[in-house]
């Protein structure tokens, strides 16, 4: 089996954009540096149209110049129309990997454009976009059809085939709503893989509680109709309505299903045992608690009371545990100051940002080069309203410049 299933974590877009949760650039920088300490395929890093996002992904992408981003591929979302192209590039010029995307259904192009737009025209505006992003520099472009479950099979190849034929690497098929169900996900993702001959990326909603077995029968689909997959995920599930895709829930099933195990052959980069840093990080960023029973990481995942079963965990852990706490990154213990504790934030001086440094090994060549990063990391306590953790302030003192250019905004 030569087909491989990827992972394009859409948490710094999908997972950003859902009501009520906002994170700032600097936690979107540390999620990008979290997944691809993973081994993430691709992050969907942000939307290169908008102002406030310009400062961020021009710095991320210097990030990844410098070889602190290594292997994760940033990717910008926009419309598939010939301006957001242009816009796109001239606020994120070294920007390589898009997503774009457009509605396929006769529904949503009804109720969103009117008569503003026929299928011609979707057609036509996704065929320029695409060529004007390779023109333009772009070394991988996905094509989504936003409402493709609610979209006629001959109208998604005809989609796909004609971003395929003006240069697209994926077809990105977008189950925006959460209305399919794992059993003829399948089969819809089987035949199309066959019909259109290029990878298919499943984007999926949680709307019925099903977005993770939806994205593992799909890519099944598309797997064995002999081309890759790509799994769109949200870390911790987060993104619009009931959210998406759980990356984390993904991997696991993948990794100790039996069938899916044998089936699928997933990314062998991926660190599977990074999964509780990255989502303990998510959850503090987005100041959203994990649920106690979120899969792999949360706080009952590994906890046994009832007699029965801690008689068996104490004999063989196997019994009722289907992967270890080290499998996902946990078993340590967590070390908690409970005595005289020194921090650093906004109104932190010189000495005890100093003193906080040296802790975590952090060394400065002299005071003045102390108190240019001091003077970073209390504006980045301001720009995250939160305390910064270790890895923040390691990653400010690491890389002072680019961090400045994540904390700014041009209004």
């Amino acid at each position: 089996m030569g087909e491989k299933v990827y992972i394009i974590d859409a948490t710094n877009r999908e997972g950003v954009q859902a009501s009520r949760t906002l994170i700032p650039k600097l936690a979107k920088t540390m999620l990008n540096l979290y997944l691809d300490q993973m081994g993430i395929r691709q992050s969907e890093i942000g939307f290169p149209t908008l102002r406030h996002e310009a400062n961020f992904i021009n710095a991320n992408l210097e990030l990844a110049e410098e070889g602190a981003i290594r292997r994760l591929r940033l990717a910008g979302w926009l419309r598939a129309k010939p301006e957001d192209i242009d816009l796109s590039f001239a606020n994120c010029p070294r920007m390589r990997h898009l997503n774009i995307s457009m509605p396929t259904s006769k529904n949503m192009i009804r109720t969103k454009f009117r008569s503003a737009m026929t299928w011609k025209n979707i057609i036509e505006s996704l065929v320029a976009s695409v060529a004007r992003a390779k023109a333009q520099g772009a070394l991988t472009i996905g094509i989504g059809a936003e409402d493709a479950s609610r979209t006629e099979p001959v109208r998604l190849a005809e989609f796909a085939l004609a971003g395929k034929e003006a240069g697209a690497d994926r077809f990105r098929y977008s189950d925006t709503v959460g209305l399919d169900d794992p059993l003829s996900i399948y089969q819809k993702m089987k035949d199309l893989a066959r019909e259109i001959n290029m990878p298919i990326e499943l984007h999926c909603h949680n709307d019925l509680g099903m977005a993770v077995a939806l994205s593992v029968a799909g890519a099944r689909g598309v797997i064995d109709g002999g081309v890759d997959a790509y799994i769109n995920t949200v870390i911790n599930g987060y993104g619009e309505r009931s959210g998406n895709c759980d990356l984390v829930s993904t991997l696991l099933a993948i990794s100790y299903a039996p069938a899916l195990k044998e089936s699928l052959s997933l990314d062998p980069v991926i660190d599977l045992s990074k999964a509780w840093r990255l989502a303990s990080y998510a959850s503090y960023a987005f100041n959203t608690p994990i649920p106690i029973n979120q899969p792999g990481v949360g706080a009952n995942v590994f906890a046994h009371e009832s007699g029965i079963h801690v008689d068996g965990m104490l004999k063989d852990s196997h019994s009722y545990e289907l992967y270890d706490p080290a499998d996902v990154g946990r078993g340590e213990p967590l070390r908690v100051e409970t005595g005289r504790i020194i921090t650093t934030g906004a109104y932190g001086g010189l000495k005890g940002f100093r003193h906080v440094c040296v802790k975590l090994g952090i060394q400065f060549s002299g005071d003045e080069e102390a108190r240019k990063v001091l003077n970073l990391a209390q504006y980045a306590s301001l720009h995250t309203q939160k305390p910064l953790t270790d890895d923040e302030i390691r990653f400010v003192a690491e890389y002072p410049d680019i961090a400045a250019k994540i904390m700014t905004v041009n209004p």
